[in-house]
């Protein structure tokens, strides 16, 4: 028995790094995923991977109408709505001083305006599914702390904690909401890898980890890889944590905990 057996969930952002990661463990524990994604080549080949109990839809979680058509299509392929990972993000590294009013506003709408629009349009499928439902939104470290360069990126996952809020009480008693706040991760969007020097796949055993070494300082040294989100994905989403709602989960190899000096 797997701990989602029966459950169709929509993951977004699922053509690669976490999120596919997440619909690959979430299919081998049971459930059935529509992989959301506005990269339709990988999106297709990562649901042909994981098999019959996977399909793609094409998502831009900035589109109310995109939203629409991805439940509808969630609905129609498997018969019902369990579950939403809105996994969905970007990012971009700017100052203040000179990041533009059009760069700040499209991680808005991504960030935020997507999560938000992702609960709108799924908590009324979940509940004609009679529950229970469950929602998991990927903030971030950096919605708890701040970040040079980030202020568009930190100030929209620092939303996506407030939203997790609210909807946990408006979605309560039937339908769970909470989030995940991961550290550095081994994803496109934080590595763009070989291009920048810095491979994108985890080093084999006893070969030296470069963008590990970034993260040297935080107590476990090393940069998170997408799985070690997807299982805190799978708790949130499964029964291990039915009387967990409005609240998040840190992730991060102790990098809120404070800086290893010696």
């Amino acid at each position: 028995m797997g701990k989602l057996d029966g459950r169709v969930v929509l993951i977004t952002g699922a053509a690669r790094g976490q999120g596919v990661a997440e619909a690959r463990l979430f299919a081998a524990e049971g459930a059935r995923v529509v992989l959301g994604d506005i990269l339709d080549e990988a999106g297709e080949a990562a649901a042909k991977e994981i098999g019959d109990a996977a399909r793609y839809v094409h998502l831009d979680v900035s589109s109310e109408d995109d939203w629409r058509r991805a439940v509808e299509a969630s609905v129609a392929a498997f018969g019902r709505l369990d579950g939403l990972v809105n996994n969905a993000g970007i990012l971009a590294f700017e100052p203040i001083e000179e990041m533009s009013r059009e760069a700040y506003l499209r991680i808005v709408e991504v960030n935020q305006l997507g999560t938000f629009l992702g609960m709108k349009a799924a908590l009324p499928a979940m509940r004609a599914a009679g529950g229970p439902g469950t929602i998991v939104n990927i903030a971030s470290y950096a919605g708890l702390a701040g970040m040079e360069g980030l202020v568009a990126y930190a100030s929209t996952k620092g939303a996506v904690l407030a939203m997790t809020r609210v909807a946990a009480l408006e979605a309560a008693p039937h339908i769970r909401v909470n989030a995940i706040c991961p550290g550095g991760v081994r994803t496109p969007m934080t590595n763009p890898g070989d291009i920048e020097g810095l491979p994108s796949r985890p080093p084999a055993p006893g070969e030296p980890d470069p963008v590990s070494e970034v993260f040297g300082g935080i107590p476990l040294a090393r940069i998170g890889e997408p799985d070690e989100i997807a299982t805190a994905a799978l708790y949130l989403t499964g029964p291990d944590s039915s009387y967990t709602t409005g609240t998040h989960i840190v992730v991060d190899g102790g990098w809120m905990a404070g800086v290893k000096l010696f």
